[in-house]
């Protein structure tokens, strides 16, 4: 549609570019609406600073994360689990596959500025990906965020061959936006990423329990302090105790499951499992049934260990 008012055509205008700028920045948001127990400033000044070649970033960025965690590795020893020469850098999932082998749980963080500077406030760097260029040529970049001021509206970074590169937060908003706002922590088993939920820190343990069985076990116990009745964290526990040959522990983890979450029919028949390997028949025989009469998906399988538990006679 076309219009002969010249004069009503920009008024539309007017009221369009009126409309934009009412719309708030990332950073805008969060300088104008503070989180009252997010400190304004945080600087993590003992994170190790190792300088980055050409196209090699990823494994220095992920060589300073780790050693921040207290692991001794260097990057020329991450160069093969995460660098692709034919792509000239590291994806992201070998970054996080590669904490994982060194015994942290890597944990992707929600795309926020907030959740960032949350994570850097506790004292945990954080490995952000950013395109410093444009969209349509861009430069991809792995950074280590170690602090942050509202003040002065920036951010610092160990970045390329700058330790503690400044950078403003308008800037980094911009040039993390076009890396679609990746970002991860990887801490010792012992520690919590401080924004993490149950439910994601388990699937994050998981993934770690994958490539490295015995930081599983310490991490799922930490996780376990804070979300005590957390069903995946408890199945967690119980599942990485019984692969390490503890039954004991898997079946008080299972135990505790079945306690917090009587519906659970996986805890049920797992704890059933265990009870049976340890000669407890009569238990194991009350806990399958519970889990056969729960049903679900599985219930073949509870059915399963029902038949073999009759087959080991009375207890």
């Amino acid at each position: 549609m076309t219009t002969s008012n010249p004069a009503a055509a920009g008024f539309v205008l007017a009221a369009t570019l009126a409309l934009c700028g009412c719309v708030a920045t990332p950073v805008q948001q969060l300088t104008q609406q503070w989180p009252a127990e997010l400190p304004t400033h945080a600087q993590l000044n003992n994170t190790p600073f190792i300088a980055q070649d050409d196209y090699e970033c990823g494994p220095a960025a992920l060589a300073m994360l780790l050693q921040a965690a207290g692991v001794s590795v260097q990057p020329e020893q991450l160069r093969p689990q995460v660098f692709i020469p034919g792509r000239q850098g590291s994806l992201q999932i070998e970054m996080m596959v590669a904490a994982r082998r060194h015994g942290l749980p890597a944990y992707r963080l929600q795309p926020t500025l907030e959740t960032l500077m949350r994570e850097v406030a506790a004292g945990h760097p954080v490995l952000v990906f950013q395109n410093l260029s444009l969209p349509i040529y861009p430069v991809w970049h792995y950074a280590v965020v170690i602090g942050y001021d509202r003040d002065d509206s920036t951010l610092t970074l160990h970045s390329g061959s700058t330790p503690g590169l400044t950078m403003s937060l308008s800037a980094f908003e911009r040039t993390w936006a076009r890396g679609d706002h990746w970002a991860f922590v990887a801490l010792p088993t012992s520690t919590l990423p401080s924004t993490a939920d149950a439910d994601t820190l388990g699937t994050a343990i998981v993934a770690l329990e994958r490539l490295n069985p015995a930081a599983a076990l310490p991490a799922y116990r930490t996780a376990l302090q804070r979300w005590p009745d957390a069903l995946v964290l408890q199945m967690g526990l119980g599942n990485s105790a019984y692969a390490a040959g503890d039954p004991t522990l898997a079946a008080t983890a299972y135990r505790a499951a079945t306690q917090s979450h009587p519906q659970a029919a996986d805890a049920w028949n797992n704890l059933a499992q265990v009870l049976m390997e340890q000669g407890a028949l009569g238990a194991a025989r009350h806990a399958i049934e519970q889990a056969i009469a729960i049903g679900g998906p599985r219930l073949a399988l509870y059915q399963q260990l029902a038949r073999s538990l009759d087959a080991e006679g009375t207890p």
